[in-house]
């Protein structure tokens, strides 16, 4: 080995570190780079800052104190997080968090509620408990009060005393410590590289705390927004107020504009916020063009909803929009014109295929699409096209004045205009002329306000819109020629396909109506049109500032009238990670969009170390780097190369004048896209590039977020025939409850994979491998289980079975070749099914071994031994439970090691971060005496819990077990051990309160039992 071992391949703090990663996720809009635009899958800071640490700092022969000194500089110990808070307790929670004993230390005597603990505590006792409460509460409790530590300037002095002493380093910033470690392993600032580097995530984190940041990326979009980040956020106070100056002088000159030419203002002074648009199409039945929608409900919260009113004469329909609607008049607007992508003629009840009316057909069995292909020149339909697009609801917003207290309205003359009440609403037109309007404001009397008004378009409204379509066709040529808004073509591919298929629309500038482009057009050309050249900064941010209004003002934003959205409002294209169409869609108004063009800055120090960002395909990039940290696209769902395309449209001629090298299309036939064998094969390329620019003592950490041991296998030749060999890898919990739209069983966690360079010549034999693995495993266990720490623990059930695959990947990818595998033919076989590869069959195998090695703490090995798979699961996960583990990625992995092909009939919930079993009493008769878990003991003691609490009788459970049981007597120390074990571990679980007092009743009860 011609390198040392560091600290992350012999122990990580997963536990804190997904915590960490988890409050960051949960920050959402806060988040230091979402601001900058949209991308998928960034990876979290702190999860980025903890992998480079501990690449860099070596593992000693103490391994606890390694912990503590980790722990220390990334702030995630008990004085860090004390240095980390930022928030105090509320009288509420300090009367929750404490107890009487300390309450009667400082204020003599008991407290009552949390009302009389506030008016006792004067400032220095509301301190002082603020200081105990906290040292007391849990690690996630903490976390609530806490900043994140990228938020705070790194350890303190003291701490850094320590770090110092055992890292033999005289660090006092982060940024010196990353350079003391790097002089000592490189002798240099070390290189962090990252080829597929998405939003900029492990390129920014890098440069931060001090390492030399090389990113580059196959999509210019992608590219953009990670040289954004360090050349932007990264670039220092300077460039940081330059950016926003422009972005705010760009906005209020577009805005200015707009009002100039009335387009968003009506007669009466309102201004719009949201205009909504719908498709209409001619019914098969009456010829009459029916409005399509699948709810003409605009806002549930204020019972807004439009009415179609059919006029006969044009064989057409109007619009009556209703505030205040009553419940029938509601239930009606829930059915719409569409359901079940089928068109319901209002007039007749018939149903029509909307693929019918768009003139879908078969030929030689192809599909071929029915609609007329739009041109560049097309902005709105053609009078004869399919599908047409309307207008049918404005919001107007409407400036006024609430009387908050009497007064009086003095006119100019100094008269009496009129007497005020509380609650008067006057409108602006009202106090034009009023002298005394800024006294009124002054004294509290007036206070300025707004209301909505939802209405239908009348005659002027539509005008408006016309003269919208004749701005921007003045603008047009030269706008597209300048690229202040697209001109290049929607390029074929799986996600790009349905604009084409379901509206005919085949350049990106058809995806916007044009008040869409208007606006979008009119801002760029305010901010990059008074010179032919700006700084590179400059070019940057109008991009990202177009690129993040984008994603909120196209033709594909539908409309969202849910309760919760109060007014209801439009969602982002990518709300769920598809380019599609709407029948029905909102449009802001320049005014809802100012938080997008004017996107917030985080304030941060300017980055010293250089970084370099390009656009290039990771197969050919020849910069070294020290430490590879990628997260490939790897078995993704996500067509980034597709989906970053409606981005590029908008800077591909902007991109070109700021990084005269970079090119400006996606190159979406060189992206590495999922799955197959080219994608397998070009992976093999990428990593074996990246092997070859890195030294013999660097690493590479590869994150995929894939449980699937067959993505796994794959997963291991491709390093292997990439020349590395597995170190270790740990999971880290990454995602929120709340990922797109996503619901069900789906993947939280990352997995970080940690590889050397294979520099041996060794050849294996998987008769001999399968026993190494076994070996590797046990003695992977046993060593995080040494090193855990039972009250507070760091690592749960997934780890462990985590770390059995890494063993099993560790084994396989030390040898130079395997005598039975051929590396090339098993990387260009298509997996399928059912059929697993030998190196598939060892993973499994693996965390077989894992399960069997991994008994539950309290619980008999000997009686372990004699439970099925099913009755393991269920064990298992009360130990779970136990310890207040609640996500669905442990169970995913829990009942693949156990080998269960099914796993949700345990389950009382199934979603993210709230997945549990069920209690017997929730059980009821489910399951029971079906094959499988319904015949097992377990089972069976589970229902007689359920007896006996339905009976208020122990001898109702017992009676059953007698039963149901061929050998209850002979089985009763299992069942009583059993009984014993859900005690250990579900008397403080809050929903197993009722069925606890059963259980131990019932255990009382067997345990005295007689023949």
């Amino acid at each position: 080995m011609s390198y040392r071992r560091s600290f992350i391949e012999a122990q990580f703090p997963v536990s804190k570190v997904s915590k960490e990663s988890y409050k960051e996720r949960k920050a959402g809009a806060s988040q230091t780079l979402t601001g900058l635009g949209k991308w998928w899958g960034r990876k979290p800071l702190v999860l980025v800052r903890a992998t480079i640490f501990g690449l860099l700092m070596p593992a000693s022969d103490d391994p606890q104190k390694d912990l503590e000194i980790f722990l220390k500089i990334m702030t995630m110990d008990d004085k860090g997080l004390r240095r980390r808070r930022s928030k105090n307790m509320s009288s509420r929670q300090l009367f929750s968090y404490g107890n009487q004993d300390i309450f009667k230390e400082l204020v003599g005597k008991e407290v009552q509620d949390y009302t009389e603990l506030k008016d006792l505590l004067d400032r220095d006792d509301r301190s002082k408990l603020n200081d105990i409460l906290f040292d007391r509460l849990s690690y996630d409790d903490k976390l609530s009060f806490c900043d994140r530590p990228e938020q705070i300037d790194g350890p303190s002095e003291e701490a850094w005393n320590e770090i110092n002493e055992h890292l033999d380093t005289s660090a006092t910033s982060l940024q010196e410590l990353v350079q003391q470690l790097g002089e000592k392993q490189f002798g240099r600032t070390p290189r962090v590289g990252d080829a597929f580097c998405g939003g900029g995530s492990i390129p920014f984190e890098a440069a931060r705390i001090g390492c030399e940041a090389y990113g580059s990326d196959l999509n210019p979009a992608a590219a953009l927004l990670t040289w954004a980040s360090l050349n932007i956020i990264g670039g220092g106070e300077e460039v940081q107020e330059r950016v926003q100056k422009a972005q705010e002088e760009a906005f209020e000159k577009a805005d200015r504009r707009i009002t100039e030419w009335g387009i968003e203002h009506n007669e009466k002074g309102w201004r719009a916020d949201a205009y909504l648009y719908c498709v209409e199409a001619k019914s098969p039945a009456t010829g009459y063009w029916v409005p399509l929608s699948p709810s003409w409900v605009i806002s549930e919260k204020y019972k807004v909803c439009a009415v179609l009113v059919p006029d006969h004469e044009n064989k057409r329909y109007n619009f009556e929009v209703i505030t205040g609607a009553d419940k029938a008049t509601m239930d009606k607007a829930r059915e719409g014109t569409v359901q079940n992508s089928e068109m319901i003629c209002p007039e007749t009840g018939d149903r029509f295929d909307i693929s019918t009316i768009r003139g879908d057909n078969k030929v030689d069995g192809e599909r071929v699409y029915g609609l007329r292909m739009w041109e560049n020149e097309d902005i709105v339909p053609r009078p004869d096209d399919v599908f047409q697009e309307r207008l049918y609801c404005i919001r107007y917003i409407e400036d006024m004045y609430v009387v908050r207290k009497k007064g009086s309205l003095i006119d100019v003359k100094g008269e009496v205009l009129q007497k005020l009440n509380k609650g008067d609403i006057l409108t602006k037109e009202k106090v034009e002329n009023i002298r005394n309007l800024e006294e009124l404001l002054g004294e509290g009397i007036l206070k300025e306000d707004t209301r909505r008004h939802f209405v239908a378009p009348n005659e002027k409204d539509l005008k408006r819109d016309e003269r919208v379509l004749y701005l921007l066709r003045e603008r047009f040529d030269e706008w597209q020629k300048k690229g202040f808004i697209p001109s290049s073509q929607i390029p074929d591919g799986d996600k790009t396909e349905e604009p084409k298929r379901t509206r005919g629309w085949t350049h990106w500038h058809h995806l916007f109506n044009p008040r869409q482009l208007l606006t979008h057009g009119l801002f760029l050309e305010s901010f990059l049109g008074e010179s032919d050249h700006y700084e590179t900064e400059m070019y940057a941010a109008a991009c990202l500032s177009v690129g993040a209004a984008v994603d909120r003002l196209s033709r594909l934003c539908g409309w969202d009238s849910h309760k919760s959205k109060g007014p209801g409002t439009s969602r982002n294209v990518y709300f769920n990670q598809a380019l599609n169409t709407q029948i029905i869609y909102g449009c802001r108004s320049i005014t809802g969009l100012k938080s997008f063009y004017v996107f917030e800055i985080p304030e941060e120090e300017k980055h010293e170390n250089s970084n370099r960002v390009i656009t290039a395909d990771a197969r050919i990039i020849d910069t070294n780097s020290d430490f590879w940290i990628t997260d490939p696209p790897y078995a993704d769902a996500v067509n980034y190369h597709e989906l970053g395309d409606f981005f590029v449209a908008w800077y591909e001629k902007l991109i070109k004048k700021a990084f005269s090298l970079w090119y400006a299309d996606s190159r979406s036939a060189l992206a590495v896209k999922g799955e197959g064998e080219s994608f397998k094969q070009s992976m093999v390329e990428c990593y074996k590039n990246f092997t070859e620019h890195m030294p013999d003592n660097g690493a590479q950490v590869v994150m995929f977020t894939h449980q699937d041991s067959s993505v796994w296998a794959d997963l291991a030749l491709i390093l292997w025939a990439s020349g590395l060999q597995v170190t270790t890898a740990w999971t880290i919990q990454t995602e929120t409850d709340s990922a797109g739209i996503k619901k069900g069983n789906y993947v939280q966690g990352t997995v970080i994979m940690v590889l050397r360079k294979r520099t041996g010549d060794e050849i294996g034999f998987l008769s001999d491998i399968q026993a190494d693995v076994e070996y590797e495993v046990v003695k992977q266990l046993d060593y995080m289980t040494a090193l855990d720490d039972e009250e507070d623990p760091n690592f749960g059930d997934a780890d462990y079975q985590l770390a059995a695959y890494a063993a099993a990947l560790r084994v396989l990818t030390q040898y130079n070749s395997i005598e039975d595998i051929d590396v090339e033919y098993e990387l260009s076989k298509e997996r399928k099914k059912g059929q697993p590869s030998e190196i598939e069959k060892i993973i499994e195998s693996a965390v077989g071994v894992a399960m069997d090695h991994l008994v539950p703490n309290g619980f008999d090995a000997v009686q372990w031994r004699k439970l099925t798979p099913e009755e393991r699961f269920y064990i298992k996960g009360l130990e779970i439970q136990g310890h207040g583990e609640y996500r669905t990625g442990v169970y995913q992995e829990m009942a693949r090691g156990y080998g269960l092909k099914s796993y949700s009939e345990y389950l009382k919930s199934g979603r993210a971060n709230e997945t549990r079993l069920m209690t017997p009493i929730e059980f009821d008769r489910k399951e029971l005496n079906r094959d499988g878990f319904g015949k097992t003991l377990v089972r069976h003691v589970l229902f007689a819990i359920r007896e006996a609490h339905k009976e208020e009788d122990p001898i109702a459970g017992r009676n059953w077990l007698k039963n149901e049981l061929p050998d209850y007597w002979g089985q009763r120390k299992q069942i009583i051990h059993i009984l014993d074990y859900m005690l250990l571990r579900c008397t403080d679980i809050r929903h197993w309160e009722k069925d606890i007092k059963t259980v131990r009743v019932l255990r009382g009860y067997l345990e005295n039992d007689t023949v």
